[in-house]
């Protein structure tokens, strides 16, 4: 089963990791340039380095459809810069997932494959995708969601160590992002953790840099472009996170839920 997963943040990674684990084959898709914060666990840093290792799965950037196919039979999963996934017409993909994460449907129809999932707010099951998947932290994170859509965008970071807007660093003015702090680095309330433009970005708590835009990418004002995370533990900064691990095990189970009523496979 071939498995197209929309998007490579660190999220999606999480999704991927676990589908590949679980013995699937899967095809990644991405913008150009990629601004995920969390760069050292999602596989989208492929646009940049060409190939990436997270929890000893590699991934690849590929060109076309030939560099796809060829990274599969490696055993690798294939990033492709392929916003618009045409390369869903190219292979036979059984299911898709839209782990985007817009916050709204970009073009993901329930048509796409015989069975499309898609990830948090913005789509609705049973009319653009069979499932959705929870994404907001709480009691409902990871819920395959059978009618209906997940719980709208509220514009507030979960809670994580008790703190919620604190831990996001965002872009102060339009420009080049310069990061100051490095990734696993642990700095302290007030210290500066990047600019634009020459004006500083402080830390709004004390904790570790769980991620950071690379240096020279074009941001905007107000836009994410790092996460510090109040719990200290730099391993988290190298690992998927409880989040992606817990979207990844509601995707996993709207396949097998699917898959076992289009009879995809032997009971």
């Amino acid at each position: 089963m071939l498995i197209l997963v929309k998007g490579a943040g660190d999220l999606a990674t999480g999704t991927a990791l676990q589908l590949y684990r679980a013995g699937f084959s899967v095809v990644m898709t991405d913008i150009a340039q990629p601004t995920a914060v969390r760069r050292t666990v999602a596989f989208s840093q492929c646009m940049y380095d060409g190939a990436v290792t997270v929890e000893g799965v590699t991934a690849r950037k590929a060109a076309d459809k030939a560099q796809a196919e060829a990274i599969l039979a490696a055993g690798e999963i294939p990033v492709l810069a392929d916003p618009e996934a045409h390369i869903r017409n190219e292979l036979p993909f059984t299911v898709v997932v839209d782990a985007i994460l817009a916050k709204r449907n970009l073009g993901t129809a329930m048509d796409d494959a015989p069975i499309v999932l898609a990830l948090g707010p913005g789509f609705t099951a049973g009319v653009d995708c069979h499932g959705v998947i929870e994404t907001k932290r709480g009691h409902d994170l990871g819920r395959l969601i059978l009618e209906g859509s997940a719980i709208p965008n509220t514009g507030v970071p979960g809670d994580v160590g008790g703190y919620t807007k604190e831990r996001i660093i965002r872009a102060p003015a339009d420009g080049p992002f310069e990061p100051v702090a490095q990734i696993g680095q642990q700095v302290q309330l007030g210290d500066v953790v990047a600019k634009v433009n020459g004006i500083p970005v402080t830390a709004q708590l004390t904790g570790i840099v769980r991620g950071m835009l690379p240096a020279g990418i074009p941001v905007t004002t107000g836009m994410k472009s790092g996460d510090i995370d109040p719990r200290c533990e730099v391993r988290h900064c190298f690992t998927v996170s409880d989040k992606a691990r817990a979207i990844g095990g509601g995707v996993l189970e709207g396949i097998l839920y699917f898959g076992r009523r289009l009879r995809l496979w032997n009971d």
